[in-house]
């Protein structure tokens, strides 16, 4: 009879390797928090040149879309008009997600110590299930 995986490696490491793991990158998700600070009026990019301090919000990036749809309405083989709307597209994305902070929650040493026995050790076991036996 054939184990996990197909080889001939045990179906109780699979089972217990792959609750292990999942409980343990449940837990380290669980704990990180996410921010942003985007906002009206706060700066996507920050650009400083000679001397000067320049700062990009969303709202400026809104400028190019709308007189990229503005070309497209027009005359729909214009590339400008499609370089402008999704190139502001593009860094309004690009923005949003450069403005994420992650950060861990408050946590015990014990805490993230059992995290990552559970995280680790269940990838350890999974992996090792799907291995031939004889190969050990």
């Amino acid at each position: 009879m054939k184990g996990a995986g197909g080889t001939s490696g045990g179906i109780g490491h699979f089972f217990l390797g792959i609750i292990m793991m999942c409980t343990g990158f449940y837990l380290l998700l669980n704990s990180i928090v996410i921010t942003s600070n985007f906002g009206a009026g706060s700066r996507l990019y920050h650009l400083s040149a000679y001397g000067m301090n320049y700062g990009v919000t969303g709202g400026t990036i809104m400028f190019p879309f709308i007189f990229g749809i503005g070309f497209i309405f027009f005359n729909s083989k214009n590339i400008i008009g499609w370089i402008l709307t999704f190139g502001s597209i593009a860094a309004l994305i690009f923005g949003v997600i450069a403005s994420i902070r992650f950060s861990f929650v408050s946590m015990s040493a014990f805490d993230l110590i059992v995290i990552l026995v559970l995280a680790m050790g269940g990838t350890g076991l999974f992996l090792r299930s799907l291995k031939d036996s004889g190969e050990y």
